[in-house]
């Protein structure tokens, strides 16, 4: 029996990682990943056109950046489910428009119009029956403080410029986000329980978690599509 049938996870599952910049989302979408045997589908922050631009001028780069991320995020979430599942996600297409797009149009780094625009667009693309929801969304947190010595310490130039402000905003931001979501099924995992760089069999006891939600949601769904 491999790690996953151990579980009780199944081979088609699609669990997505969320949480703000810097809590881990990379290390846990590998980490399980590779304990499940399971594809990756990374957030490709490299091949990004206007990420760093973004950075360097919010109110005339925010508008295309959120349009770049839905697309990809669309064409991404439409590949892992014509591969038929199997897939480990490393953030969430929801988090674009309920934090992202949103803290821009309220700080005034985003107009009316954009907005409004953007997110009739992710209304059109997401918010029907037809779009295929993930299994699960494990939702990644810890203390400010904690997360922004991470992101201290891996050292990304544009990150590095960023004010601390900002990732103060969207910490906040995040943790108001995940209250109120309800697109699927939510695991929440605060970074100061675990270490899978350092611990490597502190995976184990989330993959329990993983399969006993999963199941139930599963189970949920099936007996109400029967009635």
């Amino acid at each position: 029996m491999n790690t996953r049938e151990q579980y009780g996870i199944p081979h088609d599952s699609v669990i997505t990682i969320a949480g703000t910049v810097g809590v881990g989302k990379s290390t846990m979408t590998n980490a399980l990943s590779k304990a499940l045997n399971f594809r990756t589908s990374l957030e490709k922050v490299e091949t990004n056109p206007y990420l760093d631009k973004f950075y360097h001028d919010f109110e005339r780069w925010s508008f295309h950046l959120q349009i770049y991320f839905l697309a990809e995020r669309f064409k991404e979430q439409k590949k892992i489910f014509e591969y038929g599942g199997g897939f480990i996600q490393d953030r969430s297409i929801y988090e674009d428009t309920g934090i992202f797009a949103r803290m821009h149009y309220e700080k005034g780094t985003m107009s009316e119009t954009d907005y409004d625009t953007y997110k009739s667009l992710f209304d059109a693309m997401v918010m029907t029956p037809y779009f295929p929801h993930p299994d699960l969304l494990i939702y990644l947190e810890g203390s400010f403080d904690h997360i922004l010595n991470r992101i201290k310490d891996r050292g990304r130039p544009m990150e590095q410029q960023t004010p601390i402000e900002y990732w103060e905003e969207m910490f906040k931001r995040y943790e108001n986000w995940i209250e109120s979501f309800n697109a699927c099924p939510v695991l929440r995992l605060d970074i100061a329980d675990y270490d899978l760089l350092q611990r490597g069999e502190s995976i184990e006891p989330i993959l329990e978690k993983i399969g006993n939600l999963i199941h139930h949601s599963r189970k949920w769904r099936s007996s109400h599509l029967m009635t």
